[in-house]
């Protein structure tokens, strides 16, 4: 029995491709596979109630339940912070809206959105940039669910709190922690499995339980110290000049939190149903779903400052301490409702903010092997192997280069939005985001649009002397203070050169944008068209927005692959 010399390793290399169509040129390879092409009609199922539910979800997580704490220990008043929340999730969420639009009328994810703005190859670079950053996370958001699991745990079994640690010191974490960070993990798992048109019933699920914990856990350290606490009746330590660039930090920070959620806001909207479905209700919920959950956090916390005599501004140290002593039979059963809640909240936020992100951009990056499922679980296994407990331990410079990550995704933001509205004015060309040829309109200058990455470099350089005040350096005041703004100065300064840069150097097809129209110029064989060219005539604009506008595209680029 004879075998072929390159027949075995030939095989495992098929064995782990993906579904793919093969009569495709190697370089079309590297640019399509089932999860990039645009979503098949009967994969478009999320309606409008399923992106106010993903929003619910997403709201009610531990980062959101304390984001008001920094601003009340940077000198605010509870409710100056809580109106900075207000403001900076109601500012960021037109951008989340604006930037999701070209995923729902196109259906297509983050990775392919890129593709229009920075080229075909230029956009792997912005896409591995989010997917590293999703990667790492996961890791961090999965120790904060540990931490979840950990109370739930001592909650049931208090004796799970005195396991005798077996770990060494240089790992970071004791036996414990290891646990239930491992088991919050390993339950993480099975969702990553479901696709995002069928893991909106997670979101779903959420939006129902956790918002019933959190209002019982609200009401319960209320009745608990019978009132609100005195943070309520806290008065600012800021005023004038101070007060006002305090806010102004404090309605940053909210913007920065979301910027990942900006950039990759076409991964959820490539799935709905019709193209209004990601508009208003995202502009809606995003404001009011954090708003609701940091004002439970602000009484929350509030209330423990009268029961303990010290502000415990996370949720979980709180629940913690309900069970310190020897705590009633219904004590534990409230900790461990509430703690199994907020593990159903950390395992719908890391799915929703950085596992599908992960998995849509390491599909783009490695599309022969990896789809969207295989990119989560890659992520799930760099969140474990990176030892996440260290990074929060050091918190402040982990902090920081989060803050400075905020400045790389607003300026690749800035290009995106810039070219989907103004350059291209809402014209796509379906068919040339798969191909890597010459004349197509995405291949620019051998794939990578220049004026793209010009305007993103130049929206980073504006922020580069701030950061470097962030991180303890002596810079002028004028400096700290752009980059207390980064969101904004990252977005408009690369927004404005881009601009300025396709007025200077026009891109190809460009002088066919006359006027802003959402059509794809490939679904009538390459001439300006749209499907309505083939007979439909809709006759109101309701008709135009459930009439998909990518359905015979879909059907071109899958003839082509």
């Amino acid at each position: 029995m004879h075998f072929h010399s390159g027949a075995f390793p030939l095989g495992i290399v098929r064995k782990l491709e993906v579904r793919r169509s093969r009569n495709v040129s190697y370089s079309e390879s590297l640019l399509q596979n089932e999860d990039l092409l645009p979503v098949p009609e009967d994969r478009r199922t999320w309606g409008y109630w399923n992106f106010i539910a993903f929003w619910i979800a997403d709201s009610f997580n531990i980062n959101t339940w304390m984001i008001v704490s920094s601003m009340v220990q940077l000198g605010l008043s509870w409710w100056q912070a809580w109106i900075c929340v207000w403001i900076g999730y109601g500012i960021v969420a037109p951008f989340i809206v604006a930037n999701a639009r070209p995923g729902a009328v196109f259906h297509v994810t983050f990775p392919v959105v890129a593709r229009t703005s920075f080229g075909v190859w230029g956009s792997l670079w912005c896409v591995f940039n989010r997917g590293a950053m999703a990667c790492i996370w996961y890791g961090v958001q999965a120790s904060i669910g540990g931490s979840c699991v950990l109370v739930m745990l001592r909650a049931m079994w208090p004796s799970v709190n005195n396991i005798p640690n077996s770990m060494p010191p240089s790992s970071g974490t004791n036996t414990r922690d290891f646990m239930c960070f491992f088991l919050f993990w390993l339950i993480s798992l099975p969702a990553i499995w479901f696709p995002i048109h069928k893991i909106r019933h997670l979101f779903t699920t959420k939006a129902i339980v956790v918002p019933i914990a959190g209002i019982t856990f609200f009401i319960w350290c209320i009745v608990k110290a019978r009132g609100v606490g005195p943070i309520i009746h806290q008065p600012a330590t800021l005023h004038g000049t101070a007060l006002g660039w305090g806010m102004v930090s404090s309605i940053m920070s909210c913007i920065s939190n979301m910027a990942t959620l900006v950039t990759n806001a076409p991964d959820f909207a490539s799935r709905a149903s019709h193209p209004s479905a990601a508009g208003l209700p995202q502009l809606i919920s995003v404001p009011l779903g954090f708003s609701i959950v940091s004002f439970f956090g602000v009484i929350v916390s509030s209330s423990s400052q009268t029961i303990y005599g010290e502000a415990i501004w996370s949720p979980i140290d709180l629940l913690g301490k309900f069970l310190d002593g020897n705590p009633s039979h219904a004590t534990r059963f409230g900790v461990w409702f509430i703690s199994v809640s907020f593990i159903i909240a950390q395992l719908g936020t890391n799915i929703s903010a950085n596992s599908i992100s992960a998995g849509c951009d390491l599909t783009a990056l490695f599309p022969r092997f990896i789809n969207i499922r295989r990119g989560g679980y890659v992520a799930a296994v760099v969140g474990l192997c990176m030892l996440p407990w260290n990074l929060l331990k050091s918190s402040n410079s982990f902090t920081s280069y989060l803050s400075a990550y905020s400045v790389f995704l607003s300026s690749i933001a800035g290009v995106m939005i810039t070219d989907y509205y103004v350059i291209h004015k809402g014209h796509y060309n379906v068919k040339d985001l798969y191909l890597a040829k010459r004349d197509g309109w995405y291949f620019y200058t051998c794939g990578v649009n220049f004026r793209a990455y010009a305007a993103y470099i130049a929206g980073i350089l504006i922020n580069v002397v701030g950061f470097a005040g962030a991180t303890g350096r002596t810079v002028p005041l004028a400096a700290t203070r752009i980059y207390e703004m980064s969101f904004f100065t990252g977005f408009g300064v690369s927004a404005l050169v881009y601009m300025s840069l396709n007025f200077l150097f026009p891109v190809r097809g460009v002088s066919e944008c006359v006027r802003f129209e959402e059509m794809d110029v490939s679904a009538s064989g390459g001439s300006v068209g749209s499907i309505y060219d083939a007979g439909y005539q809709p006759r109101t604009s309701e008709e135009l927005d459930k009439k998909s506008t990518v359905s015979e595209a879909v059907r071109t680029v899958h003839s082509v692959a």
